[in-house]
């Protein structure tokens, strides 16, 4: 208990101007970034009609990964990045017109690289609050159809890509001048035409939602 006391004394003791971000300071961070689709459902049409069978898609976590540059203590741009997050489409069929209600659809890989300019306050501590506003491109690649719905005739899915904006909300600690503790809440607008064949035949498609929230916490260092 007392080497925890006197760990705190010491950064405390540490002048604010020090932990302070000027202008040309670079920020690197790494860590864990969590992405959570809204839990709206996506309608499926069949050659243009309203199948009544909808789709979801469920959450993945992956490494996350960011840079950012100071122009002056309160003005900074961000760019976002991962390794490919991964997620599994989930069908809902309550209608019963393939049978296959709850079941694993595909699965679908994407890059949601994002770059956002961030608004540091002045708090004068350790802990520097900051929002953020942003464009976002998201790549998918790698869609798959699970063997079930293989199964059903259903081939070729494909996935659009998406340009969309971002607004955020984080925090930096920061342990020292150089080492800091990230944590940040942002909103990602991603939204995707999908089209694939029933039956070797092109009628099959739907408009997905992703619209995820995307949760961060990372460890970052001040160049």
């Amino acid at each position: 208990m007392k080497k925890t006391l006197l760990a705190f004394a010491l950064l405390s003791t540490i002048p604010t101007a020090v932990l302070a971000n000027q202008a040309g300071d670079i920020l690197v961070r790494g860590g864990l970034t969590m992405v959570a689709p809204d839990t709206g459902k996506s309608s499926i049409l069949l050659g243009g009609d309203d199948s009544t069978m909808t789709l979801t898609v469920d959450d993945n976590t992956q490494l996350g990964l960011n840079l950012v540059y100071f122009f002056d203590s309160n003005w900074a741009i961000e760019l976002l990045a991962a390794t490919p997050f991964t997620h599994d489409v989930t069908i809902q069929d309550l209608s019963g017109v393939l049978g296959v209600d709850g079941a694993k659809l595909a699965e679908v890989s994407h890059l949601p690289p994002t770059l956002s300019a961030l608004y540091y306050f002045d708090t004068g501590t350790a802990l520097k609050p900051y929002v953020g506003v942003g464009l976002n491109y998201t790549i998918f690649f790698d869609e798959e159809f699970s063997d079930a719905a293989t199964e059903l005739g259903l081939s070729n899915l494909e996935l659009d890509g998406s340009f969309g904006y971002s607004v955020q909300v984080g925090a930096d600690y920061h342990i020292n001048n150089k080492w800091h503790v990230n944590a940040s809440v942002r909103y990602i607008d991603i939204n995707s035409d999908a089209s694939f064949d029933v039956a070797g035949d092109n009628i099959g498609s739907a408009s997905i939602g992703v619209d995820p929230m995307v949760y961060s916490i990372m460890l970052g260092y001040k160049f």
